[in-house]
Parts: structure tokens; C-alpha cells; sequence
């Protein structure tokens, strides 16, 4: 038995993950998913990293799971403790010492959205949420999830990752092909060039955590052992 720590992504809440949780859980697994201190101004990566380790206590086992924003906690999470397997979730991937505010010009962020939209008529980057970050997900689930959203503190956009390295553990990066938040083409870029690896691609927008849930979880389990 495996415990998958599922960290979400900004603004957002531990529900999220439910359903890749009950996948998990059927196939024998411990889950934890945290609801990270996304408003809270005292509290930047470091303090948010240690709420995550708090809640995994004792567990051994880990794979820890980052997706979107939180990609700045997951590789935390892993330099603390003994992790099997650390993987980005269609994740932002930080170099140490870059803040998240930093991130999306560094990465060329803007330019990516921009030549997508121009291929696919400006669905990607597009500001209803439900065209841009949502397709896919069962209308009904998708305004669920949008009304748990919450603010992100300026405390974590400003804060640099810190570590001096990126952590020393196995790591994965699976990107969702109908991501219109962050485009395929952007990731099958940027793991390679951040990471040194070959992103794992499986269907599914943004929020793939609600629009496949059964894929990503049959994928996360792919990695046990690797």
C-alpha cells in the first residue's frame, strides 16, 4: 500500500482531488489531501510545506502528487521526506529559488498561450472558466468546484522556492492534452528542459483531476515501483 499525498493548485481545496482519492482508495491506497493555507498572508512555501508534512505524520510509502501552483509545494515536500516518487500534475516546475510570480515570464508562459490560442480560436487562455480551465468536467461538478475556489495570498507569489536543488527522488510529469490553462506544447517543453524528462500524457483538461479521474489515478499507480 502506497500513500498518494495530493497537493492541489491555487485557490483551490482538497476536494478537488475526491474522486482520484476514491480510485485510489478502491485499488488499496491511503490518500491525503490537504486544504493548503491559500489565503492566509503569514503563511508562504515553507509554512505550507510543513502543513503537508503535519498531515502525512507517520506515512511511509509516499508519492507525492503537485498539480498547477502546487508544484512550488510538492518538491518540498519531497527534500523533507523519504518520497518514492514526486510528480507534477500539469505543474508549475520551479527552479530553486524562483517565486511563482517569476515563473510565468521565466517559462515563456504568455507566448505559449498566445501561439495556442491562435491555433485552436482562442479557447485556450480563455477567460470563462468553464472554456478555459473546466472543459470537460460535467457542467454540474465544474460549478461545484467554482464555488469553492478561494483567493491565493500574495505571501506564496512572492516567495522564492527554497531550496538549493531540485530534490534527489524519481520524478514524473504528466501534462493533460486538452489543458487550455497550460498548453500541451508548453509542457512537452518545459519538463524536458526543467526536469530532464519525458512528460506522460493522458486525456483531460486542467482541472483532469474531475475530468478523468480514472485515468489520472490508473496512472499514478503505473508508477509504484519505478
Amino acid at each position: 500500500m502506497a500513500t498518494f499525498v495530493l497537493i492541489h493548485g491555487g485557490g483551490d481545496v482538497g476536494w478537488s482531488w475526491h474522486l482520484v482519492e476514491a480510485e485510489l482508495r478502491a485499488r488499496g491506497h491511503d490518500v491525503v489531501a490537504p486544504d493548503l493555507p491559500c489565503e492566509d498572508e503569514t503563511k508562504g512555501p515553507a509554512e505550507t510545506a510543513d502543513l503537508v508534512v503535519r498531515e502525512i505524520g507517520d506515512r511511509r510509502d509516499l508519492v507525492v502528487v503537485g498539480h498547477s501552483l502546487g508544484g512550488f509545494t510538492a518538491p518540498l515536500v519531497a527534500d523533507r521526506l523519504p518520497v518514492d516518487v514526486l510528480v507534477y500534475l500539469a505543474g508549475m516546475i520551479p527552479d530553486p529559488g524562483e517565486t511563482p510570480a517569476d515563473w510565468w515570464g521565466n517559462t515563456g508562459y504568455g507566448a505559449a498561450v498566445r501561439e495556442q490560442a491562435a491555433k485552436d480560436g482562442g479557447l485556450t487562455g480563455n477567460d470563462d472558466p468553464f472554456i478555459g480551465f473546466y472543459n470537460g468536467v460535467p457542467r454540474e461538478l465544474a460549478e461545484e468546484a467554482l464555488s469553492r475556489e478561494r483567493g491565493q495570498s500574495d505571501a506564496t507569489y512572492s516567495a522564492p522556492l527554497p531550496l538549493a536543488a531540485h530534490p534527489d527522488v524519481p520524478t514524473k510529469f504528466i501534462l493533460a492534452k486538452d489543458d487550455r490553462f497550460f498548453p500541451a506544447d508548453f509542457f512537452r517543453r518545459l519538463a524536458p528542459e526543467r526536469l530532464g524528462v519525458v512528460p506522460d500524457e493522458i486525456p483531460g483538461c486542467h482541472c483532469v483531476m474531475l475530468s478523468h479521474p480514472k485515468e489520472l489515478a490508473e496512472r499514478l499507480v503505473s508508477y509504484l515501483g519505478a
